[in-house]
């Protein structure tokens, strides 16, 4: 580690989680707290009065999402590390997180006393660190990725996938997209071929799990 304390700053909505994660760290001698809040609009001014080391941003707050306070405040202080904590290690979140915000490490919150610690101390040294659910997923949503592209589903059938899931019918769908049922028909035929499923319900997991509904 760089130095003997790491000073960490915590935001999340919800109070619970605060003292969840301030209890886990109380008393460690690597880590002081900065300042903790549940108002995620108020950080990048925290961290002027109260320089941090690491910060812990939960990723689903509604005043402002995790992404964009990360942005946030990696533009104004690029040398803070950020950690997001999430109840969801969903693939798309986390790739998002990394490509606007350049975290350094991304945790459910169902995370241990141990593994937290392991975490910040990695992070804190310079190193990333991503939970094994969080990898796991994120292989999962590759794949996913790369076997839709490899099915070739153009826009217009991805949109007839959600009106099936939707339960319309060729009538309902011709209707919503201003198209004939035969060319309804036709897309449906398409999209069984190229998806590999031969009913509605195949097609329906098909599309969930792939994220296409």
């Amino acid at each position: 580690m760089k130095k003997d304390k790491i000073t960490i700053g915590i935001v999340d909505d919800h109070q619970i989680v605060i003292d969840g994660l301030m209890s886990l760290l109380k008393g460690h001698e690597h880590f002081h707290f900065g300042f903790a809040t549940t108002h995620p609009e108020e950080v990048v001014d925290k961290i002027g009065e109260k320089t941090i080391d690491i910060l812990l941003t939960d990723v689903m707050m509604p005043q402002l999402p995790g992404n964009l306070l990360a942005k946030q405040v990696k533009e104004k202080y690029p040398a803070v590390k950020i950690m997001a904590l999430s109840m969801s290690g969903q693939g798309d979140l986390v790739n998002e997180m990394i490509n606007d915000a350049d975290i350094s490490g991304y945790v459910l919150k169902n995370i241990g006393k141990q593994e937290l610690i392991k975490a910040l101390e990695k992070i804190a040294g310079g190193g990333i660190y991503f939970s094994e659910e969080v990898i796991t997923e994120l292989q999962r949503t590759s794949q996913r990725k790369k076997e839709n592209e490899e099915a070739h589903l153009t826009a217009r059938e991805i949109e007839i996938i959600r009106l099936i899931e939707k339960e319309y019918n060729n009538k309902q769908i011709a209707e919503a997209l201003f198209i004939s049922e035969r060319t309804v028909e036709t897309h449906r035929k398409n999209i069984f071929r190229k998806t590999g499923t031969n009913s509605v319900i195949g097609l329906v997991k098909y599309a969930y799990e792939h994220k296409l509904v």
